[in-house]
């Protein structure tokens, strides 16, 4: 047990929530800071809800994020002939024992809490004497709980010991009468046969473990470490739902969120080191332990999120914001190249990355540039307009129409020697110049806008303005 193994076990039974690939990535880097194992298990035992789809879904948002597990996937469905054993076992060990009592009906529940008599397992099957024939009766088999265990306890790493009493529990399932395992059981089956020595995963497990310390107590196996994080919350403080944001990785991914950015926000939700915002993931793996996550629920901020996206954006290459874009899905990395030159696209990438929150912005805001206005909107340069302002832009034109290298540089001397000549402020031609080239009066540097479009079609949307403002 002293090299450390962790898991991961999804349910394919939908997308990968973002609360999931929280705990994913709390495991991976605390695998990594061990240097340790990082290992994957789909628990598909749910036939009717799981699905390939759903499969295919979480192993790519695992892998956008870069959390690859270090040996193959393991499948919990495949085990099931194992899991089953285990509990005969159990059974032949006195420590499980078969029951056929046919399952209460919601209506005998609900009609024993009302007369005081609880909903827990009368315990009729409890002492039958045991025989190997009994297997082949329609049954279900119910762990025993053991005569005189007051209470079952844990240490977890988060929140310290943790004990539940006895008298909470009663004699639980592990084997439905279909014969289909209980979740409970089968974790801990296969939790066992991982070896896995630190169960990472968020609070709303808690309820789960001291059924699952009894299991692994009744199996002679070594308990694993316990850390349960804090839960993710909405802005009110209650469960994060749909309303507060996109709860599925697969969204945050097509949205135009970059991986770095969600892996780097995720993690800052629950654990911290002082008050650094932004790691690298080589200081992550170093930073990160399992005593410096909090035991409180963290508020998911979009805000918050879209301001690191923000960060992120502006810190990528020309190569990789291209490479993210592909990483989306869809055509928005061919749809750029085909619409500009690599070397302008390469310009307004650097350009317009400093204002994008996300990649969509950044990909809307370019494609909209490539398609030169089809009207103008004169009332959005009324501040900055004046009598002067055809005149001034017409003169622009033409004396940029004689530059030789249609550059930055060019523009600016050119600009100045304008603004000059008709004693005006650069803003003055600098926004109905924008309006010309963009439609809007709200864009990167108009001049490095021109120098990127170029001569031919910077001119003409100058003089389609002019045309406007007769």
């Amino acid at each position: 047990m002293s090299t450390v193994r962790v898991r991961f076990a999804p349910s394919p039974t939908g997308h990968l929530h973002i609360g999931g690939i929280r705990s994913a990535i709390f495991n991976w880097l605390f695998a990594r800071h061990n240097k340790g194992t990082f290992l994957l298990r789909v628990e598909d035992t749910d036939v009717l809800r799981s699905s390939q789809a759903y499969v295919d879904s979480q192993l790519a948002s695992l892998a956008w994020l870069g959390l690859t597990p270090d040996e193959p996937i393991v499948y919990q469905l495949s085990r099931q002939e194992e899991h089953i054993k285990a509990a005969h076992q159990l059974v032949r060990e006195g420590k499980a024992y078969l029951c056929f009592c046919e399952p209460r009906e919601a209506e005998e529940v609900i009609e024993a809490l009302e007369h005081g008599q609880g909903s827990k397992y009368s315990g009729k099957c409890r002492n039958l004497p045991f025989s190997e024939a009994n297997f082949d009766k329609k049954h279900a088999i119910r762990f025993k709980l053991p005569n005189g265990q007051f209470s079952v306890s844990f240490e977890d790493v988060v929140l310290g010991t943790v004990a539940v009493d006895a008298d909470q529990l009663d004699d639980f399932v592990i084997i439905r009468r279909d014969g289909t395992p209980i979740y409970n059981f089968c974790v801990v089956i296969d939790d066992i046969a991982m070896r896995i020595t630190h169960v990472i995963r968020g609070q709303d497990h808690v309820s789960n473990t001291p059924k699952q310390v009894l299991l692994y107590q009744a199996l002679g196996a070594q308990l694993p470490l316990f850390a349960h994080i804090p839960l993710i919350l909405g802005p009110n403080g209650g469960k994060l739902s749909k309303r507060d944001a996109a709860v599925s990785v697969e969204e945050y991914r097509t949205q135009g969120y970059l991986a770095e950015a969600l892996f780097n926000y995720l993690v800052r939700l629950g654990w911290s080191h002082g008050d650094r915002e932004t790691f690298t993931r080589e200081e992550m793996v170093q930073l990160f332990t399992l005593e410096q996550v909090g035991k409180k629920g963290s508020v998911f901020d979009v805000k918050k999120l879209q301001w690191l996206n923000g960060v992120y954006l502006r810190e990528s290459s020309t190569d990789h914001l291209l490479k993210s874009f592909d990483l989306m899905g869809g055509t928005h990395r061919a749809t750029l190249e085909s619409l500009w030159t690599a070397d302008q696209l390469a310009g307004l990438l650097t350009l317009y990355k400093e204002r994008a929150v996300t990649l969509v912005d950044l990909y809307s805001a370019i494609c909209t540039l490539a398609t030169p206005p089809a009207a103008y909107d004169v009332s959005l340069i009324a501040k900055w307009q004046t009598e002067q302002t055809r005149p001034m832009l017409q003169a622009f034109a033409a004396q940029a129409a004689t530059i030789s290298v249609f550059d930055h540089a060019g523009l600016q001397a050119c600009a100045q020697a304008i603004c000059t000549q008709f004693d005006a402020k650069l803003v003055a031609l600098a926004q109905p110049l924008r309006l010309a080239l963009t439609g809007g009066t709200v864009s990167p540097g108009v001049l490095e806008i021109m120098a990127l479009l170029g001569k031919d079609q910077s001119l003409l949307r100058v003089q389609a303005l002019c045309h406007a403002l007769v």
